[in-house]
């Protein structure tokens, strides 16, 4: 297949072509260009797409719903949502509406970083292997037949000479054989993070969480969580998101030290929730420090609407980083804590500059991230994936779960980045392939219970399946202590299915389902 590609600089463009092939390997397309402003390089190819293919797209960030598609179906941006009401809510801020146009037409969909055609059980894959120099955004038309690959690096000033408008890898086989392909030309391999299971204050109790209610938790899971097990207390232990020096002294009137030292006293690992690169509108640090926000075009950045509004952090302030950095050894080391989740880290790099790209300035912050954190163990959410690679030990591949299967009807309406389970549970399957090779995945919790649930007995199975197969990390938020004897086995199972599940396999041609072997008996559990 022949390649044409462009790149320039407001100086001068150059005009290339190149041989491809499904399976050719490594590609590294570097012209020579002119000193001055990058242009964003785009190439394309003619690509051929079977009617019974399907094509998977990674999703712009962690929450970004991205499933397999077939050759016709459509993906939808905001658009769809009215002007107002986007603005207001800012949702064209959580993922990529902003920077990348979506036409809404059936057959034509992107993805950053990597995607695949799949037939049956042969791949073809192109990944990109290093996103520094900008994001790779491939763009599928398939009534066109027709691959676009482009370098998100427009705006970055380059100082004359070679520029790597593509790193690219092709790579045709089993799904295995591919991927491992990929990591291995890329020279990337995962943090040995431990396979762990754990609690997650967030999905009963959401932000109404207390010094009381987290130990009425703790002495439910201590009879059910093994040594080395994770408990992790969510979003609503901070004043306010962004100021994270203190604990609210309503809720947690003595801290969160003595807490860590109970658990590991118990033989647990501690968790923390933190969102560093935002603070909301009704923080100290909104207040104080306005300088301390990422401005856009002489405007603070609007993230969204969690909370009471939450605005970017720039990290190139030296105030923001010493901030952080204390913030980190004041968790770490003073408290105590054994791993800090970190959310929304997206808002670190909505743009680029002359100097770095968006990708590049992304790579950067989590760099910082895993220079505060030392060698403690960090969770990833609300992030792109590719510069997380080898640098977190776990992070979320899909969106939070819901209490429910799907949400109201025109919540589906609203943006790819969405509460739905139905949603997390594709993300789960679709980015199985990260899995103990870029991290380990977070498919985030299991919802076994009776109470403040509304999912069927058939949904809980789903999402307890999928997690059960594709993690790294297997969490819950349910009261363990409120359990009936049913559920209590139902909790096991999913344990026991997390240690010991064998002979995983997908079938995602007709409907999607997982099967697996447990303890010498086979399972099939139909998703769709």
């Amino acid at each position: 297949m022949n390649m044409r590609y462009l790149a320039g600089t407001d100086s001068g463009k150059i005009s290339l072509q190149t041989e491809i092939s499904p399976d050719c390997g490594v590609i590294n397309l570097c012209p020579e260009l002119p000193a001055g402003i990058l242009e964003d390089a785009v190439a394309e190819l003619t690509w051929t797409m079977a009617e019974d293919e399907k094509l998977f797209m990674n999703g712009y960030q962690t929450w970004t719903h991205s499933p397999e598609m077939g050759k016709r179906d459509r993906m939808r941006g905001v658009d769809q949502v009215p002007g107002p009401i986007r603005k207001h809510f800012g949702l064209d801020r959580y993922g990529d509406y902003h920077f990348v146009p979506y036409s809404g037409k059936k057959g034509q969909s992107h993805g950053f970083s990597y995607c695949y055609f799949r037939r049956g059980d042969t791949y073809r894959l192109i990944g990109s292997l290093d996103e520094t120099p900008g994001y790779t955004i491939f763009a599928y038309d398939s009534a066109a037949e027709k691959l676009t690959i482009r370098r998100d690096c427009a705006g970055v000033r380059h100082n004359g000479g070679r520029f790597h408008a593509f790193d690219l890898f092709f790579a045709q086989g089993g799904e295995r054989e591919v991927f491992d392909a990929w990591f291995a030309a890329m020279g990337c391999r995962a943090r040995q993070a431990p396979r762990l299971t754990g609690y997650s204050s967030w999905y009963n109790r959401y932000q109404n969480i207390s010094d009381a209610s987290v130990r009425e938790d703790l002495e439910g899971y201590r009879k059910v969580l093994p040594k080395g097990g994770l408990f992790q207390i969510d979003d609503g232990w901070e004043p306010a998101v962004g100021d994270w020096l203190e604990t609210d002294t309503a809720k947690f009137p003595e801290g969160l030290r003595g807490f860590a030292e109970e658990c590991h006293g118990d033989g647990l690992r501690t968790g923390l929730w933190l969102a560093p690169f935002v603070c909301e509108t009704r923080s100290a640090i909104y207040r104080e420090h306005p300088d301390w926000l990422l401005r856009v075009n002489g405007e603070p950045w609007y993230c969204g609407c969690n909370w009471s509004g939450f605005y970017a952090l720039d990290i190139d302030n030296q105030e923001v980083q010493a901030y952080l950095k204390n913030v980190f050894h004041r968790v770490l080391e003073d408290w105590g804590f054994d791993l800090v989740k970190l959310d929304f880290l997206y808002a670190a790099a909505p743009f680029g500059s002359e100097r770095e790209s968006r990708a590049a300035r992304m790579a950067r912050a989590m760099a910082l991230l895993r220079q505060w954190c030392g060698d403690k163990l960090i969770l990833g959410c609300g992030v792109p994936l590719m510069p997380c690679f080898g640098v977190v030990d776990y992070c979320r591949i899909g969106c939070d779960v819901s209490l429910d299967w799907d949400d109201k009807w025109f919540m589906r309406l609203i943006h790819r980045e969405r509460v739905s389970t139905r949603q997390s549970i594709d993300n789960t399957i679709f980015r199985r392939q990260l899995n103990g090779r870029a991290f380990g995945n977070d498919p985030d919790v299991v919802l076994l219970r009776d109470e403040n649930c509304t999912l069927t007995p058939a949904e809980k199975q789903k999402l307890a399946a999928a997690n059960g197969c594709f993690s790294q990390i297997l969490l819950c938020s349910d009261p363990v202590e409120r359990y009936s004897a049913e559920n209590r086995e139902r909790y096991a199972w999913v344990q026991q299915l997390f240690d010991r599940a064998e002979e995983i396999k997908t079938e995602a041609d007709n409907g999607l389902s997982i099967g697996f072997k447990l303890d010498g008996k086979r399972y099939s559990i139909r998703i769709r």
